[in-house]
């Protein structure tokens, strides 16, 4: 043990730890620095050009995706009678895992937002991955890179009912419709389907959708300016006529990386460079898909600018089809689902949700329409996670694969979504695992809580739109044709070769000279890498430096921000102008007018519901009595649904009903719940059977149902209640109706 002198010059022990170590020569730690940077920029420019050489082969194949799943054609787009660039494939389930074809078959439907097919099945945890561990027949709606010749968005939409309808004649044995799960840009193509085409889908999940486009917060959300900034439609319109009738999707894609400039052009390469050893295969996947945008015929991408960015027109009612038809989203029969997030800045909550608000004014007219609406709100996940991020995956839309059923038979009305985490043990649910899902109920003024223009921003809006018509009719007039004569085919072609988001791509790949020689840098850096230690000053200050450029492209990004903001309430609330082109508040109006035809079938359908109490039989009366007891508690899950499950399982095979029938029992009890709660509930024994023990078994089911938690008081009253209607002392009455469970 080494000594060291007391205060009396003594000399005394002490521990080897209480020596301060040597520090090591700044030139060493330096050196080891300068070493791993070397090394780390020799495999990030591997990485690129890796990137490179994967953007050729990809989009030299005939139909590029990102699919990591085996698929069969089952019908391609090109074949309709409106031809389009679409296909309908099966995924083949993976290994181990079978499908059971008495559940109702998924389709996911991809986007085609300028980035190509393949999103919703890119990783194992993904949409098609977890529909197919549930036991779900699973289908794929992508695209071709190149539009056919002529095809409108129209044509698409026709098209996707097609696919639907092909999958359901491909499964009669599944007991309910086709679930389509609709990412980003092919949430309004599925509505407006589901709208014209009601019959046609099953529930409709729509992921990080925008529906609603004006919609937003001051201080927030920039894009929805971007139309008013350029002028309108008219840039959109000289897009597609340079491009010699087609509109490159990398325009998309650069505006979607013009949102955050710090990650965009230093925190996406700097956590590869960084992370190289780790985060290159990652990069490499995402960037397969990210790099490789696709085309769309100028007139779909000008209708989409005009009819829904810029026009706002979908939610308002005010979309017709080419026969003339109004595009009405209220005549969707099916349930919808509608996934969003706080930290999605292209399709923020309002977006997502506004539609609700402009199509309804007052709550009950959900329900009198007998639409079903649900939301869930994520914290924080970005735009591409919702469709990309494994734990998204493995909590919400795993979740809401496994409740689709509930879903489906959830009574009209407006729902909260609210994942809860369990213990994976209860007894009441539907699906066994660490999640439980509860449909609270919610009202109009939550969906406006979350923040939405004021007459005046509306106004400034239908402002921006006027100018966008002005602007496009000039452009026609003056310029379309000088710029089509002046942009032959091989002139497009070069243009769309030299974009900016291609280049990047290319211009890194092996088909660059001055890239030779780094494929074998890059195999003796790897054998010889020697990463720096985690404690070395140099690569503090290194990340120490990013994070001050991060700091500074996210103040440039929000000055930037602002200005545009700043500009486009100033402009377009300019009084002069919105009197030079006939802006008034009613353009700005954005509730859907009122249906006569509609309000009419709803009145008949009320007067039909009043000769259903005393319709019905065993379940009947157990879904009417568990809704009647759980009332109190204010939310749905999946134990009611448990409930139909078990009274049906407990029927002999020949006499049980099919699972889509008591779905329409589950609705329509509630319906007669919410028309007459008394009356309802007083004719519960007149739809019991005679037999005491069946009435003793259809009331311990209901009980093991609702033992599966704690009720509060007003429930424990309303239970003892029941249990005196079941008593066969109860007077019987004629039945209207029996039926089997």
């Amino acid at each position: 043990m080494p000594l060291t002198p007391t205060s009396r010059g003594e000399p005394s022990a002490l521990p080897a730890a209480a020596i301060a170590p040597t520090p090591e020569p700044a030139i060493n730690l330096l050196q080891a620095y300068w070493l791993d940077a070397c090394q780390r920029s020799v495999l990030f420019l591997d990485t690129l050009r890796r990137r490179g050489n994967i953007y050729h082969e990809h989009n030299a194949q005939t139909v590029p995706n990102v699919l990591q799943f085996g698929a069969d054609l089952v019908l391609d787009g090109r074949t309709l009678p409106r031809p389009v660039n679409y296909a309908l494939v099966a995924i083949r389930a993976t290994e181990g895992v079978a499908t059971d074809p008495a559940k109702a078959p998924f389709i996911v439907v991809d986007p085609r937002a300028g980035h190509g097919p393949g999103i919703g099945g890119m990783k194992p945890n993904s949409e098609i991955g977890m529909a197919l561990a549930a036991g779900h027949p699973c289908y794929f709606v992508g695209f071709l890179p190149n539009p056919v010749e002529g095809q409108t968005i129209e044509d698409v939409w026709v098209a996707e009912a097609a696919f639907v309808e092909a999958v359901t004649a491909r499964h009669p044995e599944a007991e309910g419709k086709p679930v389509v799960i609709a990412n980003c840009q092919a949430g309004w193509q599925t509505m407006i389907m589901a709208a014209t085409r009601p019959e046609v889908p099953g529930p409709i999940l729509l992921a990080g959708s925008p529906l609603s486009y004006w919609a937003g917060v001051r201080g927030a959300n920039p894009l929805r300016y971007l139309g008013g900034l350029l002028g309108g439609d008219w840039l959109t319109a000289l897009a597609g006529d340079v491009g010699g009738g087609i509109f490159d999707g990398a325009h998309l894609v650069a505006n979607f990386e013009s949102l955050n400039l710090a990650n965009t052009w230093w925190q996406k390469p700097y956590n590869v460079y960084s992370k190289v050893d780790t985060e290159a295969d990652r990069f490499l996947d995402f960037e397969t898909w990210w790099g490789s945008p696709v085309l769309l015929n100028a007139e779909e991408m000008l209708w989409i600018a005009n009819e829904l960015f810029i026009g706002n027109k979908l939610s308002t009612g005010n979309l017709r089809t080419s026969d003339g038809l109004r595009i009405d989203l209220r005549n969707i029969r099916s349930p919808i689902v509608v996934f969003c997030s706080w930290g999605d800045n292209i399709t923020p909550p309002q977006q997502a949700l506004g539609w609700i608000t402009d199509l309804y004014e007052r709550d009950d007219e959900i329900v009198e329409n007998g639409q079903t609406i649900i939301y869930s709100l994520h914290p924080t996940i970005g735009h591409l996670g919702i469709f990309v991020s494994g734990k998204v995956a493995t909590k919400e839309h795993r979740e809401f694969v496994s409740c689709m059923d509930v879903i489906d038979v959830l009574p009209p009305g407006l729902y909260e979504a609210v994942i809860s985490d369990t213990d994976g043990e209860d007894p009441g649910a539907v699906n066994v695992g660490p999640h439980l899902v509860r449909f609270e109920p919610r009202t109009l003024e939550n969906i406006r809580a979350l923040g939405a223009n004021g007459a005046e921003d509306d106004l400034r809006f239908a402002t921006a739109a006027k100018v966008s018509d002005i602007g496009l009719g000039l452009y026609h007039l003056l310029a379309a044709l000088p710029m089509r004569l002046m942009t032959p085919p091989p002139v497009a072609e070069a243009i769309r070769r030299l974009h900016p988001n291609r280049v990047r791509f290319s211009i890194f790949s092996d088909e660059n000279p001055m890239m030779r020689g780094v494929e074998q840098l890059a195999e003796s850096a790897r054998a010889s890498r020697t990463p720096v230690s985690t404690d070395n000053p140099f690569l503090a200050a290194e990340q120490a430096v990013s994070k001050q450029i991060s700091v500074a492209l996210d103040a440039m990004g929000a000055a930037r921000d602002r200005f545009v903001e700043s500009y486009f309430l100033g402009v377009y609330g300019s009084p002069l102008l919105q009197a030079m082109v006939g802006a008034n508040p009613r353009d700005a109006e954005r509730q859907i007018a009122q249906d006569l035809v509609r309000d009419i079938d709803g009145a008949r359908a009320r007067s039909a519901l009043d000769e259903r109490f005393e319709a019905g039989g065993a379940p009947e009366a157990a879904c009417r009595a568990l809704l009647y007891v759980r009332a109190p508690e204010g939310a749905f899950d999946e134990r009611g649904f448990a409930l139909l499950r078990a009274l049906r399982a407990a029927r002999p095979a020949d006499e049980r009903r099919s699972l889509g029938d008591l779905k329409t029992i589950l609705r329509e009890q509630f319906a007669l719940m919410r028309r007459d709660p008394e009356r309802a509930v007083q004719a519960i024994p007149r739809l019991l059977p005679d037999d005491a023990k069946k009435r003793r078994a259809i009331l311990d089911t209901i009980k093991q149902v609702l033992a599966t938690r704690e009720l509060p008081p007003e429930s424990k009253h309303r239970l003892d209640r029941v249990e005196a209607l079941f008593k066969p002392s109860v007077a019987q009455t004629p039945k209207l109706e029996t039926a089997h469970a």
